[in-house]
Order: structure tokens, then sequence, then C-alpha cells
């Protein structure tokens, strides 16, 4: 039976080549005080900076610049830009980049005027903001996490060896993103597919769970195979616009709450990644397929008409002459074979996870209830173990 839900999302899209003309359209919603979130200085590189601060200053914004975030934002690093927010008055907080730009910026929205340490409140004791929120908006520049249209924030401390996510209420999301699949095109290809199993693994995580006749399964499976299709294309010709927009489009639709609607959703797959990342701090989407398989081989007989449905109507398996099980394994074979292909990580050795780290991991990794089996810390290590 579908489940009892309520649906709305807060946040407006822009998408297409000419989209960013659409933020004349929004800052006049805005106070003066702008700050500019990016990462590394690609946009630099790529001129699309100059073209931020110019629309910036045609519309009389007052810009204050907030570079530098990483990969994996850090709790150190959300300090810092709270600090920034609250000297500057800030009015808008427009994040520039891929998925680590807009969680951070989330983070920061609600932490500004927040009066208790915004780790323990948000991140430890996950409670709801409060206080004030700073208005965010996005402009994409990779595919993959869905951030630019739901209220996820994931921040990560070394210190304590944990990197958790908030899922934010509808006032979090943010207030426009901007899509423009061109800006994708210059991401190195390791970053790329690493976004693109982000965008499987979000829809699998959501599928991966009841066993009704839920439209929301039968959404995702259209989503699932336009990942397949296009990331095929896309490895071979990055700048073929029309795989990068339906890259770029699903992974909004995966991850923007549409799909979980009725459903109870597992993230057990992204639990342990946050633990695996937290100790190593590998790409979020790398992390993900190097524990995908073991734990999917592993809760499969608990799940086993679901696997079985994945492998015939996501992966065409041939189901006549076959067992349930050697279909539903057939279908995770076929999974396996394609992240072959795009070249992402099967192993958590790859990506520096060793064996004195396993225990760690295991600790870190936050036990959730929504998938086919509720893991105990045991069973969680013994499949850290099978990834490595």
């Amino acid at each position: 039976m579908l489940g009892n839900f309520s649906y709305k999302n807060a946040t407006k899209l822009y998408f297409g080549d000419d989209s960013l003309k659409y933020l004349n359209e929004e800052l006049p919603k805005y106070g003066k005080n702008v700050q500019l979130i990016y990462g590394g200085g690609s946009i630099k590189k790529n001129g699309l900076y100059d073209e931020i601060i110019q629309i910036l200053k045609d519309n009389g914004k007052n810009v204050i610049e907030d570079a530098g975030v990483m990969p994996n934002p850090t709790v150190e690093k959300l300090r810092e830009g709270v600090k920034i927010a609250k000297e500057n008055h800030v009015d808008l907080l427009l994040a520039v980049g891929g998925g680590s730009c807009c969680d951070y910026a989330k983070a920061v929205s609600v932490s500004v005027n927040c009066d208790e340490d915004p780790w323990d409140k948000y991140y430890i004791r996950f409670e709801e903001p409060t206080c004030e929120i700073v208005p965010v908006g996005c402009i994409l520049t990779m595919a993959g996490t869905g951030s630019e249209m739901n209220g996820g924030a994931v921040i990560t401390n070394h210190e304590q060896k944990l990197k958790i996510g908030h899922v934010f209420g509808e006032e979090v999301m943010p207030k426009f993103s901007i899509l423009n699949p061109k800006y994708t095109f210059s991401l190195p290809k390791r970053q790329m597919v690493a976004g693109i199993y982000d965008i499987f693994n979000h829809i699998c995580e959501q599928y991966f769970s009841g066993d009704d006749d839920n439209t929301s399964d039968y959404i995702a499976e259209a989503l699932m195979k336009s990942v397949i299709h296009s990331s095929l294309i896309a490895i071979e010709n990055p700048e073929d616009y029309e795989a990068r927009s339906n890259i770029m489009w699903t992974a909004t639709w995966a991850l923007n709450t549409l799909i979980s609607r009725g459903k109870t959703t597992d993230w057990m797959v992204h639990m342990i990644g946050q633990s695996v990342g937290a100790y190593t701090d590998a790409t979020h989407g790398m992390t993900l397929s190097a524990v995908s398989l073991p734990y999917y081989r592993f809760i499969m007989p608990y799940g086993l008409n679901k696997f079985k449905r994945f492998a015939t109507e996501v992966w065409g398996i041939c189901a006549e002459g076959k067992t349930d099980e050697q279909i539903a394994e057939e279908g995770l074979q076929a999974m396996e074979n394609w992240m072959k292909q795009i070249g992402v990580a099967l192993k958590i050795s790859e990506l520096g996870a060793t064996e004195d780290m396993i225990d760690g991991i295991t600790e870190g990794t936050l036990i959730l209830e929504g998938g086919y089996k509720v893991l105990s810390k045991d069973e969680v290590k013994q499949i850290i173990k099978a990834s490595m």
C-alpha cells in the first residue's frame, strides 16, 4: 500500500544553456550583501566566475568571497563560513559548484543565527533550526548529489572521525538553482563518473525498500535506465549535450524527495560510505560504489522480490528457467559490469581504507531502519570487510 505523505518542493529551477541569465530575476529579491561560495577556483579558469561577478555588480550587490570549499566540507570550514556571514550581515548565500558547495551553503544558512554549536545541534542531536535562516541559491557545475533541490547538508568532522548528513526541511532548500549542463563538461572523468554513481545510488536507496506496486518505483526504474544509458554515452563523449543534460536532470529528480514518497527508504549504503569517507576523505560517489555490491548481496535474500524486479526491469535479465535467486544475482552482476565499464571504485582499499580502519568505520556507521534488514554492528563490519 502506498504510504501516507505530504509533498512540497520549495526550489525554483532554471535549466538550460542560457539559464545563468535568470540570476538577474532572482537577485532583486534579496538584500545587498551576497556571500559567494565556491571551491578550488575552477570557475575562475573557465570564466564562470567573471560572468557571475558581473551579474552581481550589475544588480548592485556587495560580493563577499567565501572560497576553498573542499569536496567533503569540514566543520572547521562551516565555522569559517558562519563567521564571514555574521561579520558581513549576509542576505544571500550563493553557492557555485557541485553538491559540496550547495551542502555547505545550507549548513551555513541554518548556523549563522544559531545560538548553539551547529555541529552538536544539527549533526549530533539532529535537531531542526529554530533561528532565522539565511536564503541559499545555487549555480550547479557538477551533477550528482541533487543538493540543488533538497534540504540535505553533509558535513565532516575529522577530529571525531564522523561524516554526517542532515536533511533539513523545505525552508532550508535552495530558493533557486541554475542548471546549465555545459558547466559540467570540463569536469575530470573521475569526478563525472563519481557523480553518475551517486545519482544511481540515490535512486537505489529509495527503490530498495518496501515491496508494493508503488508509483515511486516505476519512476525510479525509468530514472535508473536513463542514468545507465546516458552514462555510457558521456564516458565516450563528455561533451554530448543531450547525455549530460539527462544526467544533470536525473540527478535532480533522484533526490528532490519525489521518489521517496510512500516509501520507507534505506540509506545504509550512504551511512557506510560516509563513514568510509570520514576516514579516507575519498570522493563521495566512490565510497558509495565501493560498498554497494557487498551491501546489496548481503541484503538481497531479505528483499528478493525487489532485487528480482530490479534485474528484469532495469537490466533486462531473462527470467525464464531460473530461480528468483539466480535472476536477482544476475541483476547485481549486470550492475557490477556497468560499474566496471564507467570506472568507479569497487573496493574501499582503492580509496585508502586499511584493515586497521575497519573497527572505526564500523563504529562510525549510523544504523537506519528503512531497508529490508536492520543491520547489527557485526553485520556492518562483515559488509565493510567484504568491501575491502
